[in-house]
This record gives structure tokens, sequence and C-alpha cells, in this order.
């Protein structure tokens, strides 16, 4: 990026506090948000503060190795810049605009700021559409909203980041617009993974990806989510193009931004939070929008300290979705993938005038039938399912065979688990319900309904057509001086509590 100030206005440095810088400069004083260049060009200093008539503090956006008191320090006349443009497609950027796939450099784009107002109130839509995802669990009872913003809320190893990888499988193929990934603080290891799976997928030449890597400074972390959303709002408003937001994770824009309220001398708020945490988040959220141009749909996963919700952090992020769904450490444990807990997570969408009264009352019903096995577990733990009345057995039947009816082979995690990954429309996901709420797999075992895609699977898993499977079948030769011996009937009853 070439810098477009006149040369004349240079500044000195003063002080040098790890990532905070403070720079001096005699003539014209740089406004908040100006990049500012030193050793031509290899360190770049964001101005977050004017400390007086001549002296501004900033954050360094790269490591400040090198930088001494006393250097000159070039003001380059305007904000952080990102490019933008089709040129920008299935590209990997840092927060510079540099590429960093190796290739070479992008042509046919434009710079635009990074600082960009959110759109106002009489541009954005009120239509209220449904946005499939292909898993069950989430088409089902937590419906996601074109042009809303959607959470993965989660602590450390339960699955956000697979759940989030699966979602953009699914999703990129069969959605005509633009796809950003956006990687905050993440593994770089994260980062090569997802750009070779969606190559071999052919779903790249629609995709863009940027990473402000976890070993990279506080303010590199801080400001890679906005150089994200500037991209998406050109293929929204320019392009007139839907667009696919994906965010891994929006904690660790938190975290950078309490990292620099730190170095800037802040006082910290609750728990150590920046004080200024709710409109810095404010900035980044409102700007994810649907408009009467395009959408820009936004799915977020949100770390979760200690599992804790109540959190600030988790709390702040929760008033900005229309979709939270929160992941949970003890169905992770059984085995139970995607890990949701589908009586804390909820939608904004889950309403009879936008998803349908079937599919309403269909939710409803799930959603009783789990919070009544809930209530009975305690019961169950100490006396035993048999000292359940008839009703409350039939009650945990069906529980059981919702949960695992709403557990999905994944095409994310096929190599770990050698099940054939699915995709589940919402027609054949609310007739699997239907059907186990109706009693119709009673006599099923629960092992048929698990990892399965649509609920006509369940029949041939129960009773699979293999040839091993008809030659355990065969009966065996009994001895002609001994009365035929009687074939005891399948018991279902004894798998009715199998995993």
């Amino acid at each position: 990026m070439t810098d477009n100030a006149s040369s004349t206005n240079l500044g000195t440095v003063t002080l040098i506090r790890g990532s905070v810088v403070d720079v001096h400069f005699a003539t014209h004083l740089p406004p908040i948000h100006s990049l500012l260049h030193a050793q031509e060009g290899k360190i770049a200093i964001e101005v977050l503060a004017q400390l007086d008539a001549h002296c501004v503090r900033g954050i360094a956006l790269t490591a400040t190795q090198g930088l001494a008191r006393g250097m000159r320090v070039q003001d380059t006349g305007g904000p952080l810049m990102a490019p933008v443009g089709k040129g920008t497609l299935s590209r990997m950027f840092d927060v510079f605009g540099n590429a960093i796939d190796r290739l070479e450099k992008p042509t046919d784009v434009e710079w635009r700021s990074v600082h960009r107002t959110p759109p106002p109130l009489a541009r954005r839509s009120a239509r209220s559409e449904i946005f499939a995802t292909g898993i069950k669990a989430i088409d089902v009872l937590l419906p996601l909203e074109r042009g809303g913003k959607a959470g993965l809320f989660g602590g450390a190893g339960v699955g956000k980041t697979v759940l989030l990888t699966e979602m953009i499988h699914n999703m990129i193929g069969r959605q005509k617009g633009i796809s950003i990934f956006c990687g905050i603080g993440e593994r770089c290891r994260e980062g090569e993974e997802l750009y070779r799976e969606m190559k071999e997928a052919g779903v790249l030449p629609n995709m863009v990806m940027l990473f402000g890597q976890m070993n990279e400074p506080p303010g590199s972390r801080f400001r890679i989510g906005h150089a994200a959303l500037t991209m998406a709002e050109y293929f929204r408003d320019d392009e007139h193009r839907d667009v696919l937001l994906l965010i891994d994770n929006i904690f660790r824009f938190i975290q950078a931004g309490m990292e620099v309220s730190g170095l800037m001398g802040q006082m910290p708020s609750r728990l150590g939070y920046q004080p200024t945490m709710g409109t810095e988040l404010s900035g980044l959220e409102e700007r994810i929008a649907n408009t009467d141009a395009g959408a820009i749909t936004s799915i977020q996963a949100v770390y979760v300290p200690a599992d804790d919700l109540t959190d600030p952090a988790a709390v702040h992020t929760f008033s900005h979705l229309s979709a939270s769904i929160v992941l949970s450490r003890k169905r992770a444990s059984e085995g139970l993938f995607p890990a949701i807990d589908l009586l804390q997570s909820s939608s904004k969408m889950a309403t009879p005038s936008i998803v349908g009264q079937r599919h309403y009352g269909l939710a409803q019903e799930i959603r009783r039938t789990l919070a009544q096995y809930a209530e009975l577990k305690d019961i169950i733990a100490m006396l035993g399912l048999e000292q359940l009345s008839p009703e409350d057995r039939n009650v945990v039947t069906r529980a059981r065979r919702l949960e695992r009816f709403l557990t999905q082979p994944f095409f994310t995690t096929e190599q770990f688990t050698g099940l054939k990954g699915k995709i589940v429309s919402l027609d054949d996901a609310l007739d699997g319900c239907e059907r186990i709420l109706n009693d119709e797999y009673k006599d099923s075992p629960e092992r048929a309904l698990y990892m399965i895609g649509a609920i006509a699977e369940a029949k041939k898993k129960a009773r699979p057509d293999t040839p091993a499977a008809k030659r355990e079948a065969k009966p065996k030769p009994q001895p002609t001086n001994s009365p035929p011996k009687q074939e005891p009937e399948v018991e279902h009853a004894a798998n009715t509590h199998a995993t």
C-alpha cells in the first residue's frame, strides 16, 4: 500500500511501551484512526488518542522491534485501508491487505477505509427469511435468518470450529453469493486446513479469507474484523450480492480490544474487560445487516471462558444475535454431535409467522419432550427407569430417540469418524421428528437413529442386509436326537437404553 500523504508531515517517536507508541508532530496533528509508518513502512501505527496539540498516542499493528526514540514517523494521510473488488476472490489476506497465499499481488482492486458507518435504518430490509444449513438440529429448532447474525457459543474443544466449517461446506456449494472467512486470533493450522479443504471442494473462486493470527500484535487482531466487513460491504452494496460472513472467533476480537485498552492505560471494567467493550462490539456487529442491495449473513464462533455464559463477553455478544447456538461439553462427552444444548439455545426466527404453524408446533413439542426428560434424569439416576409411570417412560423413550436422531455425521469429520457426511433437508428433518413423536420408532433400537441423515435410514441401519448379517441370522442345525430349540424373539427393550 502506498503512502498518500505529503512527505512534509513527519513526526518523531517520543515513547515506546510495548505496542504503544507516542509520536510528536511539530505542524499538523493526525486525526484519530490515521495510519503512521516508520522504518520505510515496515512498522505501522494507528492513532488512537491525541494527547495534546502536538502529540498523539497510537497502537502498533506490527511488531515494534527496531523502533527507537527519535526515529522519524510519516503520516500516511488516511486510515487503515482494505482491498475490495473481484480481484480479492479466492485469495487470502492479512490486516493490511497483503496476500499471504504465496501468489502474486492481486490486481483489479480498490482500496477503502476499514472504518465505515453501519447502513442507515432507512436502507435496512425488514423481511425475515430462513437461511437453511442442512443440519437437522439447527434447521428444526434454531433456524437462522438471512441477513442475520448467529453465534456458536462454547468453551474450548466442544466443536465450534468444526460446526462452523461444516456450515461453510454445506452452504457455499448451494448459495450463489460470496463467502468471506475472517480468522481473528486463531491458529494458523486452522487457516491452512480450511484453505486446502475449500480448494479441494472447488468453492474457493467465490470465497475470500482474512487472518489475524494469534501470534500477531493485538492491534492487528483488533482490526482484521473491520477489514473483512469492508470487503463484505463492497460485495453487498456495489455488486448487489448476498454475502456469508464467517468469523472465528469473536471473543478474540473482544480480547484484542481488552489488550489494546490495557496498553493504552484505560481503567479496566468488570473482570478486566475494557470499559468500551459494548461500543467496540456494536461498531462491528451493526455493520452486518440486510439492506435493499443485498444481505450479509454472519455466523460467528464465540469462545466462552470457563463455560460461563454470564461472562461479560458472552452477554454483550448475545444482544446482537438473532440466533444463539450453545454447545454443551456434557453432550460432547456423550458423543452426541453436533453437541448443541437444545434447551439453552434459541432463535428469534422460531415463530409461527416465519417458519409456519407445523414447524413451530413440532419445535415446541420437541423442546417440551426434552425438558421433561431433563427433569426425569435425577429420578432415573436414583430409582431406575422401571419406577417411572408408563407415560413418563414414553417421554424418556421419545426424548432419547430425538436426541440421537438430531445427531448428524459431518463432511468435515469423515476422515476421523469413517462416516459419510449428510445434508438433510428441512422437510426430511421435520418428518423424522414428527414420526418419532408419534411413537412410530418406539420399538426400534436407539442406535438405529444415531448418526443418520433422513429417518428412512433408521430401518436400514436396524436391519442391515449385509452377507455377514444374513449368515448370522441363519438357524444353526440341531442334533437329530434332541427336540428343536426355540429361537428367542428379538428384545428391543434391551437396546432401548443403548447409546
